[in-house]
């Protein structure tokens, strides 16, 4: 009988090429490198064993954010957040595919992206951890968003003094706010006499009915105004507001230090162009085609009249819905 070779008598020892395909890989979409991990290594341990710069402010011990990475393919393939990894994404509003690179192990291969990169995005974020109730870092939300004016401010300040105008003002905001507020809404800027507010941040069932409720209450406020800036002021104004259904990103932003939670996305720009809409139509309250196919409008809805128009910056027609508030 022949005698074995060596390989043959001790089994096969597979070589370094075949443990590393044998391994998960990670695939690092900006810095465009891939590299294995071990089953139970950390991302943050395996990408800093391969000399890829991760930042980890805290070392590694979920005390920060700087070594979030964001999942971009196979985050089923990522093991769930354990409790330290779970109490800080809590803290923070993480999303689902942002994870703690120095928390998360994988059991097959995962495509991913550093979210900080140099000491400017380190210096963004170091200390967020200690921010009661942080605001979350960014998601995707399908939201109400209204965007309301006051019509004729102009000619009703240009005779008034400084103090008399910021009065008018917070007279009026207050009023308007408190109707906001009562249907589940959140203000989310002034911009000179108008604002911003946002329906449905907190998940609510019907973000859009909450939004038209509001604008209803808001057009009765103005009303309620009216005979008290006649008699102070000598005269009155009226309100437009527009109202959108559509997704947006919501996230906290700003300079270090000085963050608010806000909205982008094109949908905020329509929701502004509505609102300056009311103008050209004489309406005070119009409605976006999505937003009133969820508050259940259609064209052929009684006493609701139906206006074709062209926004700014889009190419195509609006088909935007006069809603008259209900008799008091």
């Amino acid at each position: 009988m022949e005698d074995l070779n060596a390989s043959e008598k001790i089994g096969h020892v597979p070589d370094l090429c075949e443990t590393m395909l044998a391994m998960p890989a990670l695939t690092f979409v900006v810095d465009d490198r891939v590299v294995p991990i071990d089953h139970g290594e950390t991302v943050l341990h395996a990408s800093l064993r391969s000399g890829i710069p991760h930042a980890h402010a805290c070392g590694g011990n979920a005390r920060c954010s700087t070594c979030r990475v964001s999942v971009v393919a196979g985050l089923e393939r990522c093991l769930p957040r354990n409790q330290k990894e779970l109490a800080l994404a809590e803290r923070l509003g993480f999303s689902p595919e942002v994870r703690l690179a120095c928390q998360t192990t994988v059991t097959a291969d995962v495509t991913l992206r550093r979210l900080v990169f140099d000491e400017r995005d380190v210096g963004l974020i170091v200390g967020s951890v200690g921010v009661p109730q942080a605001a979350p870092i960014g998601e995707e939300r399908r939201l109400a968003i209204m965007f309301a004016d006051i019509r004729g401010f102009t000619p009703f300040a240009e005779r008034l003094m400084p103090y008399d105008v910021v009065h008018a003002l917070n007279r009026y905001f207050d009023a308007v706010g408190r109707a906001i507020e009562t249907h589940h809404g959140h203000i989310d800027n002034y911009m000179g006499d108008g604002l911003l507010a946002l329906f449905g941040l907190d998940e609510a069932a019907a973000p859009v009915a909450d939004a038209v409720h509001a604008a209803h209450a808001m057009v009765a406020e103005v009303a309620r105004l009216r005979p008290y800036f006649h008699s102070v002021y000598g005269r009155a104004f009226d309100i437009g507001i527009g109202i959108h259904y559509g997704d947006v990103v919501v996230g906290a932003v700003g300079a270090a230090g000085r963050r608010r939670v806000t909205v982008v996305g094109d949908a905020v720009n329509v929701a502004a162009r509505i609102e300056a809409a009311t103008k050209a139509v004489g309406a005070r309250i119009l409605v976006s085609e999505p937003a009133a196919l969820a508050f259940g409008i259609t064209a052929e809805s009684r006493g609701c009249k139906v206006h074709q128009v062209l926004l700014p910056g889009k190419s195509d027609g609006f088909v935007l819905f006069e809603l008259t508030p209900p008799a008091s």
